[in-house]
């Protein structure tokens, strides 16, 4: 069986969590989960660099925005799908995280359904 593709999910709502982590792993995917951003921040100096990442803004100790900058400052992380999902919904945070280097961003409330087609596209096999 081919490996499955690891997903970072760095959120501090359980039930996010929750919902995203069931969603993954009825796609195939394997959920990594880090509830804040300071562990998220340890997470980026680790081994594992995960396939994509769904990141929220709004973290106790460090936010996404400041995470997503370190990403892509990191060589490994550079080309990691960075998917934000967050309740900042303003204009300017959108054109934040899209400036800073995420790939998508999606407001909440989470739809379960349009996140995975969203991740999908970074997997489908080149033609």
């Amino acid at each position: 069986m081919a490996e499955k593709f690891k997903i970072l999910i760095v959120e501090d709502s359980p039930v996010i969590v929750g919902m995203i982590s069931f969603m993954l792993k009825r796609e195939g995917y394997e959920p990594l989960v880090v509830e804040d951003g300071r562990q998220a921040m340890e997470f980026l100096q680790g081994e594992v660099v995960p396939d994509a990442v769904i990141l929220d803004i709004l973290l106790p100790y460090v936010d996404g925005f400041e995470l997503l900058e370190e990403m892509r400052r990191l060589p490994a992380w550079k080309a990691v799908p960075v998917i934000m999902l967050t309740a900042k919904s303003q204009e300017n945070d959108v054109i934040r995280g899209l400036d800073l280097g995420a790939d998508d961003y999606l407001v909440k409330p989470l739809r379960p359904m349009e996140l995975a087609a969203r991740l999908r596209r970074y997997f489908r096999p080149a033609s």
